[in-house]
């Protein structure tokens, strides 16, 4: 019977094609997250922390900051010391530009907290040593992500 090939052949076809269907933005968010979090298990220990630029227009706070290996929900926000390193985008001289940014800083929190007055918030003081970009298109933290990473909204978003 000729059929069985030709129907097996189909089924494996058909297989093959719904892998290559276009995802949902929810089911690309939940694949992101996962490989995020698979990524930040694999995260070697070291003198180092990871961190998302949080930028918002009327803040001055920078983002959040989280040792190696622990999710974003333990991230803290953080008011940045610039006195030894300039902050990536001040640096390259335009303030906020890389909203959303993933880098590995070197450096280490003060012990001091410092006070925003424009959040009526007290952040921890990180004094930044060093950096380099890790991802400019990180997988999201943030749920809802529209209005986190919009600068002009006075809503601060903690990561989930």
């Amino acid at each position: 019977m000729k059929t069985a090939p030709f129907v097996a052949s189909l089924l494996a076809l058909a297989s093959v094609l719904s892998g290559c269907a276009t995802l949902s933005d929810g089911q690309a968010t939940t694949s992101a997250r996962a490989a995020m979090a698979a990524e930040i298990q694999a995260e070697p220990q070291g003198d180092y922390f990871i961190a998302r630029r949080y930028y918002k227009t009327d803040y001055k706070f920078w983002g959040y900051i989280r040792k190696p290996g622990e999710p974003w929900v333990n991230a803290k926000l953080v008011m940045l010391n610039e006195n030894q390193k300039l902050a990536p985008d001040r640096e390259g001289g335009t303030l906020g530009m890389d909203n959303g940014y993933e880098y590995r800083l070197l450096g280490s929190f003060s012990g001091a907290t410092v006070y925003e007055p424009a959040s009526n918030g007290f952040y921890p003081e990180f004094v930044l040593k060093g950096y380099t970009l890790r991802n400019a298109t990180p997988a999201p933290i943030f749920k809802p992500q529209g209005p986190a990473l919009d600068p002009a909204r006075r809503v601060i978003m903690t990561p989930y």
